[in-house]
């Protein structure tokens, strides 16, 4: 078992932990105050659990440049976007608190982002689909085992996909070679050159 050490000296691997027992919003939000202290931990809340995740370097290296593929893509098809990401969605009516890794408003601003991006290093689980319907996001994409899940909302149900419906000309195979390319200047140029 790895051990956890909050402090800017050591580095972190990814890790997952599920506090056992059930909590009340209060609860969380009193966790949520103490564990917001502490750099490089995410917290979420869905139905009186709560999850807590480290965040590692490979997590941000992948979160990292998915945003700045992303980012291009927008600008070079000349597609009107406003990225948000990490922005914390939470409601203690709905029952739930999270972050995504990466969120993004297409076209105009509206109430809930259209697409959010969730990177799992470790283990994530399509249960996570759950916190994200709630809010009624368009789509999911999920980066697990070196590639993506897309899932798009239909009928309050996320059904898998295998093109995004809100890009429909993205190369997945192409970003996710991008995203595993150990230069990242490198997958910059291949990623920008191939868009038309």
């Amino acid at each position: 078992m790895n051990t956890v050490a909050f402090n800017n000296n050591t580095t972190v691997k990814e890790q997952k932990l599920i506090l056992p027992g059930c909590y009340d919003w209060q609860q969380f939000k009193g966790i949520k105050t103490l564990i917001e202290q502490q750099p490089g931990v995410k917290i979420s809340y869905l139905d009186g659990v709560i999850e807590l995740m480290t965040l590692g370097e490979k997590h941000e290296i992948i979160k990292s440049i998915i945003a700045i593929l992303l980012g291009i893509y927008f600008w070079k098809k000349d597609i009107e976007f406003i990225p948000v990401g990490s922005a914390t969605r939470e409601s203690e009516e709905k029952g739930v608190s999270f972050e995504p890794d990466e969120s993004y408003y297409i076209g105009e601003k509206k109430e809930h982002p259209d697409l959010a991006i969730e990177v799992n290093i470790t283990s994530g689980r399509v249960k996570k689909l759950e916190r994200y319907k709630r809010f009624k996001i368009k789509e999911v994409w999920l980066w697990q085992h070196n590639k993506f899940s897309l899932y798009t909302l239909q009928d309050n149900e996320y059904k898998q996909i295998f093109q995004s419906q809100l890009l429909p000309e993205l190369n997945f195979k192409l970003l996710e070679d991008c995203v595993l390319m150990s230069s990242q200047l490198e997958a910059i140029k291949i990623f920008t050159d191939s868009i038309h």
